[in-house]
């Protein structure tokens, strides 16, 4: 049993730059991928970045790259999101998920989640 809590979100204007960060407890954070999603209102989760266990392999989507910084501290059960350039498009409620598994769709543990409003 892994649980999540996400931090750092907020309010931010475009072009600014936000870190989030997720914190598990539980056992054998190191033998998770974690994964970050977000949800626009009105809209589907959206797969935003993928780190595998040992931090040395990560996956993006294509909006985010360049953007975005997935990275993680398995000695402090952390996983990290670091994002520059922000735009209002950005603004979404952000997820951290974790799963012995890498990809972009299931992911068997999930955070609360963590509002970011970009403005105009």
């Amino acid at each position: 049993q892994v649980q999540l809590v996400e931090s750092g979100g907020g309010l931010v204007q475009a072009g600014g730059s936000l870190r989030l960060s997720c914190a598990a407890s539980g056992r054998h954070f190191s033998n998770y991928v974690m994964g970050w999603f977000r949800q626009a209102p009105g809209k589907g989760r959206e797969f935003v970045a993928a780190i595998n266990g040992k931090g040395d392999s990560t996956d993006y989507a294509d909006s985010m790259k360049g953007r975005f910084t997935i990275s993680r501290d398995n000695a402090k059960n952390t996983v990290y999101l670091q994002m520059n350039s922000l735009k209002p498009e950005d603004t979404a409620v952000y997820y951290c998920a974790a799963d012995p598994l890498m990809g972009r769709h299931y992911y068997n543990y999930w955070g609360q989640g963590t509002q970011v409003t970009v403005s105009s």
